[in-house]
């Protein structure tokens, strides 16, 4: 990974398009700094689009939907994406699945989850889950004492066994059932709410993010970056983030703003 001080010029003032993880990208120790969301603010001021892509349950991301200077939300790792219509005062919300399959499939992972519990006692169902619709998140270090990673890895293999997919985050190990992640919502937002195909604007774009349930978007984007806790799950990775901030969290994106936002008034 290069040091996103080194990120050029030219190619700073191309970016229109900023997709961004929330927790710990946007967040730092489980709250955010008021550094990041003066950085959603002054990106949309400036004309960018910016689009959260995230882990984190329906209900919070109708809220960042309505109320962050954003313009949209990919949720639940690209069961579905939300953006608001200020016009005409209204919530769009698509989903990759029906409601019936939704219902079907977390039932299955309930199931999964519930006939292995007893071997990951300090684990335990995601604060949040009331507010999903698609997938299972399972805590290992939000609101419980942090479990060791090699736990958490054989969890994320126990869903895997069980048919479904499962990633790990910097908080949750997230699993579901369905053919999507937080690249394919992505590309059907751009299509959908931007009138672009993403393959066309990759040289526009840059993608943040901070753990292995980002690595689809590393993969694919050119200007991937990561903050500088990315650091702690590199060696999970495959696909790592081409740069790295020198700060974490919200800071390390407050970093990656200010940057664009000066080359490109330049």
């Amino acid at each position: 990974m290069k040091s996103f001080s080194s990120f050029p010029a030219a190619d700073a003032r191309r970016i229109d398009y900023v997709l961004c993880d929330m927790d710990d990208t946007l967040t730092l120790d489980g709250q955010l700094p008021a550094a990041s969301y003066r950085a959603l603010e002054a990106l949309t001021e400036a004309g960018v689009h910016v689009v959260v892509v995230t882990g984190r349950p329906a209900g919070w991301c109708d809220m960042m939907a309505r109320f962050w200077p954003i313009s949209g939300v990919v949720g639940e790792n690209g069961a579905f994406y939300y953006r608001y219509d200020h016009e005409n005062r209204r919530m769009i919300r698509t989903y990759e699945q029906d409601e019936a399959i939704r219902a079907t499939n977390m039932a299955k992972l309930n199931s999964l989850y519930s006939n292995a519990q007893a071997q990951f006692p300090g684990f335990a169902i995601s604060a949040d889950q009331p507010f999903r619709v698609c997938d299972l998140a399972i805590d290992f270090c939000e609101d419980v004492a942090p479990q060791e990673m090699a736990d958490v890895v054989r969890l994320r293999d126990l869903f895997e066994a069980g048919g479904a997919t499962a990633k790990i985050s910097s908080i949750h190990v997230n699993a579901w059932f369905g053919d999507f992640d937080k690249l394919s919502m992505s590309a059907r937002f751009f299509e959908e709410v931007l009138g672009k195909s993403l393959g066309e604007v990759l040289d526009q774009t840059i993608y943040v993010g901070d753990s292995p349930n980002d690595e689809p978007m590393f993969a694919r984007f050119p200007h991937s970056i990561g903050v500088a806790n990315v650091a702690g799950f590199v060696n999970q990775m495959t696909s790592p983030p081409n740069w790295v901030t020198s700060a974490e969290g919200g800071h390390g994106f407050r970093e990656i703003a200010d940057h664009l936002l000066r080359h490109r008034s330049s």
